[in-house]
């Protein structure tokens, strides 16, 4: 197997983890806010899951730009030249959220301050990072004097950018809110579950309709992708079958109760999964469409050899630390139900 493709495998690996973390991370900063007064709480709830969770959501972050740097430092390069104020703008807004969550956990201040800030920047990070893919396709960017531009009049002029967005939106809300409905079940407050639930069924639909939307509203320069997204078909069909399953899991009784949450959580992870494969599968060679291809991009091989012995390393450090995460703050009764 050839460098490139074990780094963009590795690269394809970090932003899934991230995209599904951070979806649920942000969209709990959003519920939080929005059901702060009018259903203390589900606020109280996705507050809860967002106090620890956002810092292990960064770690996966800083994994992804450290290996896009390393792996891929020509595209680290023609991807921050472009995309050089809504990065920049990112990370304003992440350090903004980072520093008021650590400030109000700290000296329990500012509560309604924290959520308003951890809502707003919920969505609208997502939808700065959302709004990369279609740049990524073609058709924003010419070359002024050999340094290429981003074509920002053209670019927000586009329906494929706030297709993109909306899409990036829903499908936040939607994975964060299937995801507190389990963590209510597993809290014990049916209440609240039935709460996340519906609007788990009201928002996966949306997602699905807004990812067709985003399809058919490619510019003409992106018609390549279209194309193969058609020759990645079965992939996506997998894909919407594995969708299906979950949305169904929502209706089944279980024990006496309506949904299964867990196993709806699961299908749609399956099913990003897949999604999100296809999707990549489909982009290749290409990590900016035409000016650069994985093999184009990637670093040298002692570089690249170092940098997979590096993650190796990280892996086997980091991993028990999720586990030891993951069995404190989402599965042991004593915090779950804490008031």
């Amino acid at each position: 197997m050839h460098d490139s493709t074990i780094a963009i495998s590795i690269l394809w690996g970090f932003l899934f983890i991230y995209s599904i973390m951070g979806s649920i991370d942000f969209g709990a900063g959003f519920w939080s806010m929005v059901f702060s007064k009018k259903n203390p709480q589900a606020a109280s709830l996705a507050n809860r899951f967002l106090s620890p969770s956002w810092e292990v959501t960064n770690v996966f972050l800083v994994l992804l730009v450290v290996a896009l740097v390393g792996f891929f430092p020509r595209a680290a390069y023609l991807l921050g030249t472009l995309l050089l104020v809504p990065v920049s703008l990112v990370l304003v807004l992440l350090l903004f959220r980072s520093s008021f969550m650590v400030y109000a956990y700290s000296v329990q201040r500012k509560v309604r301050s924290l959520r308003l800030v951890s809502g707003i920047t919920g969505v609208l990070i997502p939808g700065l990072l959302v709004s990369v893919l279609p740049i990524t396709l073609g058709g924003f960017i010419h070359s002024e004097g050999g340094y290429p531009q981003l074509r920002y009049a053209e670019l927000l002029a586009s329906p494929s950018l706030y297709a993109y967005l909306g899409f990036g939106i829903a499908t936040e809300l939607f994975l964060s809110a299937l995801f507190l409905s389990d963590f209510s079940r597993q809290a014990g407050d049916e209440s609240t579950y039935r709460h996340y639930r519906t609007l788990a069924v009201y928002a996966g639909p949306l997602a699905m309709l807004l990812a067709v939307v985003a399809t058919f509203t490619m510019n003409e320069e992106a018609r390549w992708m279209v194309n193969r997204m058609r020759e990645q078909g079965g992939w996506f069909m997998l894909s919407a079958a594995a969708f299906l399953a979950g949305y169904v899991s929502l209706w089944i009784k279980r024990k006496g109760r309506l949904g299964w949450p867990r196993l709806a959580f699961i299908f749609v992870v399956i099913q990003f999964a897949l999604a999100s494969y296809a999707y990549g599968k489909a982009h290749m060679p290409y990590i900016v469409y035409p000016y650069l291809t994985v093999d184009e991009g990637i670093t040298n091989h002692p570089m690249f050899i170092s940098l997979l012995w590096g993650y190796a390393v990280g892996t086997v450090i980091l991993l028990p630390v999720f586990v030891l995460f993951w069995w404190l703050f989402l599965k042991d009764k004593r915090y779950l139900q804490a008031e």
